[in-house]
């Protein structure tokens, strides 16, 4: 561990003054209380000494009760990440999940009445799960109000349960193109309800890289810029519909964060409005001045304007 943050800090170059040792990969408070106990004490010193601001950790919802929160309080944690992956009991049934939706809701209102930030995950395409019931958990969710959100959606594992029932044809997971579009409602959504999502897709690793790793499942390494993308597309369709028809350029303007998002993977958003709009040129300027999440349009006559709170494609 002290290896890991001496080589995050010495390759960050000091850009950041309030890093955190965060545990992931599993529920850190169902492992044996003297493995979290020794991981906990390890962090603890290293932000005694000034090499970390705080730690967070990730959770399943039935592995949180007030004593283990106590513990963590009392090591320097500050953030739970809580496993709900579905707000949906027959959904979390059919994947074996082995908790409820309730525990997740309890799991929630403890950690607030502990005063952790808190965070939940959710996983797209899991067994049994339709576009309108992970909708559903997307709306529970919001209800709920956590700080954070990581969304996931389902890959097949080698040597998993799920690979099994995959290979007997039992359970098919999302294409890429389900995948964005299903988490793109939801980053609308959380975005609207002011819930930020810290991340969409999973965190590539050493070992998903290797051959014969990943079975099936919509698995990409830029995930969020494809889906930001397709956001972005819909929004400029909807300022090129609500422009007036004279013209043959129309001049977009975003935050300069998000010009990749607008020009989408190899530029296939401005191909595709140039190629819906015979006869107009379109171009995009980066501009700080407009923040993330909005875009502008002149049509040499008026200027539009629209953002992922306010376009209407995207309810």
């Amino acid at each position: 561990m002290r290896e890991t943050v001496s080589a995050c800090r010495a390759g960050n170059g000091g850009r950041y003054d309030r890093a955190e040792i965060a545990f992931y990969g599993g529920s850190f408070t169902g492992m044996p209380r003297e493995e979290q106990m020794a991981l906990l004490a390890t962090a603890a010193g290293l932000i005694a000494e000034g090499a970390a601001h705080c730690i967070r950790i990730s959770a399943r919802p039935d592995d949180i009760d007030e004593a283990r929160l106590d513990t963590l309080a009392a090591m320097g944690v500050r953030t739970v990440e809580i496993g709900a992956q579905s707000m949906d009991d027959e959904v979390l049934r059919r994947a074996g999940r082995g908790h409820s939706a309730d525990d997740v809701r309890r799991a929630v209102g403890l950690c607030r009445a502990k005063g952790f930030e808190t965070g939940l995950h959710l996983m797209a395409g899991l067994p049994g799960e339709s576009r309108d019931s992970f909708a559903a958990s997307v709306a529970e969710v919001i209800r709920i109000v956590p700080d954070t959100v990581r969304i996931h959606p389902v890959l097949v594992f080698r040597d998993t349960e799920l690979a099994r029932r995959y290979a007997r044809g039992q359970y098919r997971p999302l294409s890429l193109d389900e995948a964005i579009s299903w988490c793109k409602s939801a980053l609308v959504n959380f975005t609207r309800a002011q819930i930020p999502v810290i991340r969409l897709g999973l965190q590539a690793t050493d070992e998903m890289d290797k051959e014969g790793c990943i079975l099936a499942g919509p698995w990409h390494p830029a995930f969020r810029s494809l889906v930001e993308a397709e956001i972005f597309r819909d929004m400029a369709l909807e300022l090129m519909d609500r422009a007036s028809a004279g013209g043959t350029e129309r001049v977009f303007r975003v935050a300069p964060t998000d010009l990749s998002s607008f020009n989408g993977p190899r530029g296939r958003n401005r191909s595709l409005l140039e190629s819906r709009f015979g006869g107009v040129s379109i171009a995009a300027l980066p501009d700080p001045a407009i923040p993330r999440g909005a875009l502008k349009m002149q049509d040499g006559l008026r200027e539009y304007g629209t953002s992922i709170t306010e376009v209407t494609s995207l309810v």
